[in-house]
């Protein structure tokens, strides 16, 4: 059975930072291309960082800078670290796991950014 679960998420000041945290389980993750993704209200799920199998990476173009995606394969988790917060960060932020068509996601960990 596919597992991911996500943790990190909460209340954040803006300017702040968190670290999000995927761990995963029933997956060959070494293989997976991890991605974490983050969906608004009223808005459509969107891609926030990939980290393939070896060490490349693809952000979406407007949190470049700020967010950084890394994995660790002996513990089976991605993680993304997020600095410079801003409002407009404030989403639901879900784990996927992908390979050869199979793909996974996680339950999500709820971001909010707000003084």
């Amino acid at each position: 059975q596919v597992q991911l679960v996500e943790s990190g998420g909460g209340l954040v000041q803006p300017g702040g930072s968190l670290r999000l945290s995927c761990s995963a389980s029933g997956i060959q993750f070494s293989l997976y291309t991890m991605g974490w993704y983050r969906q608004a209200p009223g808005k459509e799920r969107e891609l926030v960082a990939l980290i393939y199998s070896g060490i490349l990476t693809n952000y979406a173009d407007s949190l470049k800078g700020r967010f950084i995606i890394s994995r660790d394969n002996a513990k089976n988790t991605v993680y993304l670290q997020m600095n410079s917060l801003k409002a407009e960060d404030t989403a639901v932020y879900y784990c996927n796991a992908k390979w050869t068509g199979r793909s996974y996601w996680g339950q999500g960990t709820q971001v909010t950014v707000s003084s």
